[in-house]
């Protein structure tokens, strides 16, 4: 689904605030998002937009380079896990400023801790569903569910992030790195 657009204008306005340049997105679908970040970074700052599909994302394009920032967004159709490792390959842990991670529940764990070594200190991953309707409260059988409840509980313990799980949308956690 698409994000909630108080989700998305609080993510680029946390973005602006911290003088992001580089965003990795982490589920694009229709681009509302990646358009909102774009929008909100320098001339040369660039958003790496994760997804496994186009269809979606093409609907976002049009608007893209209406906006005039289609210069700042380099999506990347393929998993995501490979982009993550592509980056971290490529020497750019510690370079990005902002991550969205609003993609497969089952992988949010590991997409989380790959932002994580991208981001630099002071950096934000924000992360999308972590209320997931209300079942991870009482967490089914459900992989999904399963999932966000661990990655749940998991930052909730982390030291290297301070974090506000907030009541937007679906439920928005935001982990600072320290």
């Amino acid at each position: 689904m698409m994000v909630a657009c108080e989700q998305s204008q609080l993510m680029a306005n946390l973005a602006k605030l911290i003088k992001a340049k580089k965003v990795i997105e982490i589920g694009v679908y229709t681009g509302y998002n990646l358009l909102n970040m774009a929008l909100v970074l320098p001339e040369d700052g660039k958003v790496v937009g994760c997804d496994i599909s186009e269809d979606y994302a093409n609907i976002g394009r049009p608007y893209w380079k209406e906006a005039e920032v289609e210069h700042k967004i380099d999506l990347r159709i393929k998993p995501a896990l490979e982009t993550l490792d592509e980056l971290l390959k490529a020497g750019e842990a510690g370079t990005f400023d902002f991550a969205f991670i609003d993609a497969d529940k089952i992988n949010y764990s590991e997409y989380y801790e790959k932002c994580l070594q991208l981001l630099r200190k002071g950096g934000i991953i924000a992360l999308d569903n972590v209320l997931w309707g209300k079942r991870v409260l009482n967490p089914v059988k459900d992989p999904s569910t399963q999932s966000i409840h661990q990655l749940n509980e998991r930052i909730f313990r982390d030291t290297r992030v301070n974090i506000s799980m907030l009541t937007v949308g679906d439920g928005l956690t935001l982990a600072f790195k320290l």
